[in-house]
């Protein structure tokens, strides 16, 4: 007589909708009325997407010892906010209807609008995909490495990959060999570093000879420029700058530079010395329209990605200046929207305020100062420039046909407030 059928869900909080799946069967054999069609990276094990609860996970067929540990170190990475795919469960005691065991799973989080990177590869995508992709890759072994994880098999297959604004962010798909440090030692991030080029160049071989490729691809610099762009950015996150108060500038240098590279700047961590202030940067995959979401809560402003990440690179740098880090952020905020912001926009002659909108102007503004206190080595107050960038730019611009969104509003509460002044 066969053994009755034991299934054992280890879940923080399981979904009893887990117990109307078919354990009784392989992976292999799951009918389509309960799959999800999408699209499956490689992998060493059977992987099937499910419909449940209004949702998609996915699960991997995978040995007991190894599906827990696993799942534990997925549920730690979620917990320091790297960018991975969410545990479910895992599930034991698996036995078909003939009482013979079936492999263990282990249950993850399907990824919304994540794709495997083949996927990305067989449809038409701009000639640069294969740099954007390194480039993703690179940002998030860095995060890994920064938190003391060991991945131990980096590729593109073990990673799903997201749009982001031209762009792509990488998640961790498979920890399955990986494991948590407190710290990796230079070896354990060189060695974790090699495996990732030889397994990209591998992988792009298969692409190139499956002929998914459009264009002919070099390979072996794939594989090279992801060691490059790996240690660009872990020298520029992890080396450490003395500066005096009043070369806050430099500040906008460092970030400047993490652009120039092609990456951005999520978090900015500083901590202040009796001899001044040590600079370190801490990378943070940020999804498309972060830095739009986080400005409009703080302040009400509704501009463009690109033009909020910079405001608020400015707002950081102010709550750095006047030591209100450990302070509520949205207190600081509008002190500086109050303080610098739109005093910035008032010292703007109202004749010349349509040529750009708000937001822009004061880009351009960080920008012109940013240019001048480095000529003048030193730390320029915003006053200080506004009469020089008015001059000097704002006045050859041509006049923008429309202002949109919330920023007119802006432009017309500071109007108001400048005719309240004058009367």
């Amino acid at each position: 007589m066969a053994e009755p059928n034991r299934l054992q869900i280890t879940a923080a909080s399981p979904d009893p909708a887990l117990l109307t799946l078919p354990w009784h069967l392989p992976l292999e054999e799951w009918p389509d009325s309960v799959l999800a069609a999408l699209p499956r990276g490689i992998s060493r094990h059977v992987v099937r997407f499910v419909r449940l609860s209004g949702r998609v996970i996915a699960v991997k067929e995978i040995g007991e010892t190894v599906a827990h540990r696993e799942y534990e170190l997925l549920r730690q990475l979620s917990r320091i906010d790297v960018p991975s795919v969410e545990p479910v469960g895992v599930i034991t005691g698996r036995r078909s209807l003939d009482g013979e065991p079936l492999t263990p799973a282990l249950v993850t989080e399907h990824l919304a609008f994540s794709l495997p990177y083949r996927a990305l590869f067989s449809q038409y995508l701009r000639p640069d995909t294969a740099t954007r992709l390194i480039d993703a890759l690179a940002v998030l072994l860095v995060r890994l490495h920064l938190h003391g994880f060991y991945w131990g098999d980096v590729s593109l297959s073990n990673t799903l990959f997201r749009r982001d604004a031209g762009a792509f962010a990488a998640y961790l798909v498979d920890a399955e060999t990986g494991d948590l440090h407190h710290r990796l030692s230079d070896g354990q991030r060189a060695y974790d570093l090699e495996i990732a080029r030889v397994n990209v160049i591998g992988e792009m071989m298969d692409l190139e000879a499956g002929e998914i490729l459009d264009s002919p691809i070099d390979t072996i610099t794939v594989g090279e420029m992801l060691v490059v762009r790996y240690e660009e950015l872990w020298q520029e996150l992890t080396t450490s700058e003395w500066f005096e108060p009043g070369e806050l500038w430099r500040v906008e240098a460092r970030i400047n530079r993490l652009n120039d590279l092609g990456f951005d700047v999520g978090e900015l961590d500083m901590s202040t010395d009796i001899d001044g202030t040590r600079i370190r940067i801490q990378p943070k995959v940020v999804d498309a329209g972060h830095h739009h979401r986080r400005l409009m809560r703080l302040t009400g402003l509704d501009v463009q990605e690109n033009q909020a990440r910079r405001l608020l690179n400015d707002l950081d740098s102010y709550r750095v200046e006047f030591d209100r880090q450990g302070e509520d952020e949205e207190f600081a905020a509008h002190d500086w929207l109050t303080n610098v912001f739109e005093p910035a926009i008032r010292a703007v002659p109202r004749e010349l305020r349509g040529k750009l909108e708000p937001a822009e102007i004061f880009h351009e503004l960080l920008e012109h100062r940013w240019f001048k206190s480095q000529e003048a080595n030193r730390d320029l107050p915003m006053n200080e420039v506004v009469r020089t960038y008015v001059d000097e730019v704002l006045r050859h611009r041509p006049d923008e046909e429309a202002v949109l969104g919330l920023d007119t509003m802006t432009l017309q509460a500071i109007s108001d407030e400048d005719d309240e002044l004058i009367g």
